[in-house]
């Protein structure tokens, strides 16, 4: 049963709720403003009482209602958000390439949303308006029930004409679960301790500044800096200047890239020490400037508050299915601050991490029996060493194994990731033809899909163009390049998109458990492959009981019963510095 929540017919306030089941929906219930969170808690405890299934409410977006519901104490069991979906079955209707099975019927009733703005997002806020529109009506709270009502329809007989309805029903429940589980994780938020982010800082920066100034170690790494490079008055926060400055300083580098310089000051052995010498301030002045920028005392005056930090999660921010975050940073807590994040007294923080996740999806994905013994109950990577040295291949240590699958997932064939490749194939020949296949879809402009049925964009108009002109030896090679570049982009999009998949399978998994099972316990954090739960420490235990649990039934949900393991690590810390 859906529960379609829309805007209130035009001139009221509050909300239209409309009950939709078997395709059919009944009559509208108005609900005044100020009392949808009662509507909703009232719907959820009554399906509790009789043991239902809880209703799925549908919205335009989560981001829009949800928020005000958990404030308000009502949390809620499924969703269906209309607009992550669109996204989803949109792309899919137009798709073509490897394992297209003609367009999706699916004819959309809301209007696209502009390119400029994501479907997990809030619509940007509107200019502020100047005299001469003083009297204008405000913008539309969303649109009605009635549009979203056709809307629905149209994506339910989408589904309902898929090769396999199966997966893009669990797809979009997915998706549309990830929604609730972004808007809930930011209403709990991180749980952030100020005073030791200062002292970190206080530690690695020197004193707060005034305002327009460096902080203290900071100023005496430029001051070094300056002295190394033989430049006085150089402005190292330039990277054009900086660059300038290390070539006449004879350091013969492309960038500023760290591991450019690394690399540089290794090239020649007899003078390495001297080189790390002269390139050590750089690489300090480099680390500082961004611990200042990213995480440094504005960073934390503006995002954490009351003890939490609480990003804005973008659920499918990224083409792949990953998530994304609009400000904060919250997806790059550095290993510096990350003492900062403990845990509430009476509490602890249970740190989840899915091994070589990746790899392990590739497995499953290519049916591959060799791949999948080895991610039987160890390192994956250790295991495919393992696995080299038996039948005697180059392949033998562990870096050499991840350099090798990671290069395999992502394109790289050049270094030692292309030597090593034709041994990864020999010794795992589905895997590899897998990725290769997807690859050689991209280059020719096709389009692929994930194991549930979220398909890659169609190359830009920069693509065709290009392809269209091969009339010199300069556009053929742009031509070329720009379709290795697209072969490598779906290359890894089937991995990592199937990886985002059993990550919110996952997610959502753990989240039902938590409740079902009456743990007190909360997600906080999520980064891809590592989830974050924020739990009494008497129920830390069986928290990560159900954590390992949970990633078992990711598996079967996505792949169903297959001999591919998805291992996690749990560690059960008061800091998150603490849990690697």
């Amino acid at each position: 049963m859906h529960i379609v929540v829309g805007a209130a017919e035009e001139g009221r306030a509050g909300h239209r709720a409309v009950v939709v089941t078997g395709g059919a929906a009944g009559a509208a219930v108005d609900v005044p403003a100020g009392e949808l969170a009662a509507f909703v808690a009232e719907r959820e405890e009554a399906a509790r009482r009789a043991g239902d299934t809880a209703p799925r409410w549908t919205w335009e977006r989560t981001g829009a209602v949800y928020p005000e519901l958990l404030a308000a104490g009502a949390r809620v069991e499924r969703c269906h958000d209309l607009r992550l979906c669109q996204a989803i079955l949109a792309t899919a209707a137009t798709a073509h390439g490897s394992g297209a099975q003609g367009p999706l019927p699916y004819a959309p009733v809301l209007p696209a949303l502009p390119e400029d703005e994501a479907p997990g997002l809030l619509p940007p806020p509107r200019p502020a308006q100047d005299q001469s529109s003083l009297f204008e009506l405000p913008r539309a709270a969303g649109p009605g029930v009635d549009e979203l009502v056709g809307e629905l329809l149209a994506q339910l007989a989408a589904v309902a004409g898929a090769a396999d309805p199966r997966r893009l029903t669990l797809l979009l429940a997915a998706e549309s679960q990830g929604a609730l589980i972004a808007a809930e994780m930011q209403h709990a938020g991180v749980p952030w301790r100020e005073d030791v982010h200062r002292a970190l800082l206080e530690e690695a920066l020197g004193p707060e500044p005034a305002p327009g100034e460096r902080p203290e170690r900071m100023e005496r790494t430029v001051r070094r800096l300056r002295e190394v490079l033989h430049a006085p008055g150089l402005n190292p926060d330039s990277p054009q200047e900086l660059l300038k400055a290390m070539r006449a300083a004879g350091i013969d580098v492309t960038s500023t890239r760290q591991w450019e310089l690394v690399e540089w000051a290794r090239a020649v052995p007899d003078l390495a020490a001297r080189r790390q010498a002269l390139i050590e301030p750089i690489l300090e002045h480099k680390k500082q400037a961004r611990l200042l920028s990213a995480n440094g005392w504005h960073w934390l005056d503006s995002w954490v508050r009351e003890g939490r930090f609480r990003p804005e999660y973008v659920v499918g921010g990224v083409v792949t299915g990953r998530w994304s975050a609009r400000g904060g940073g919250a997806l790059q807590i550095p290993h510096v601050v990350r003492d900062a994040v403990r845990a509430d007294p009476g509490r602890v923080l249970v740190v989840a991490d899915a091994a070589q996740l990746e790899p392990r999806v590739l497995a499953a994905l290519a049916h591959d029996d060799a791949l999948a013994a080895a991610s039987h109950g160890r390192d994956l990577y250790q295991a495919i060493a393992d696995l080299g040295e038996e039948r005697g291949s180059e392949l033998t240590e562990r870096p050499q194994a991840k350099v090798a699958m990671l290069g395999a997932m992502y394109g790289a064939t050049t270094g030692q990731s292309g030597r090593l490749m034709p041994h990864l194939a020999r010794m795992f020949p589905r895997a590899v033809d897998y990725v290769e296949r997807a690859a050689r879809v991209g280059e020719t402009g096709g389009q692929v899909c994930t194991h549930l049925g979220r398909w890659s964009p169609r190359p830009g108009p920069d693509w065709d163009a290009a392809q269209r002109d091969t009339a010199t030896a300069e556009a053929e090679r742009r031509a070329g390049a720009m379709a290795r570049g697209q072969g490598r982009f779906t290359r890894n999009f089937v991995v990592q998109g199937t990886a985002a998949e059993w990550a919110m399978c996952w997610m959502g998994a753990i989240r039902s458990a938590l409740v079902r099972e009456e743990v007190d316990a909360e997600l906080v954090f999520f980064l891809h492959d590592e989830i974050v739960l924020h739990c009494a420490r008497e129920d830390a235990e069986r928290a990560a009981e159900l954590v390992r649990g949970c990633a078992e039934q990711a598996g079967r949900m996505v792949f169903g019963r297959i001999p591919v393991e998805f291992p996690v690590s749990v560690a059960v810390v008061e800091s998150y510095a603490d849990a690697k």
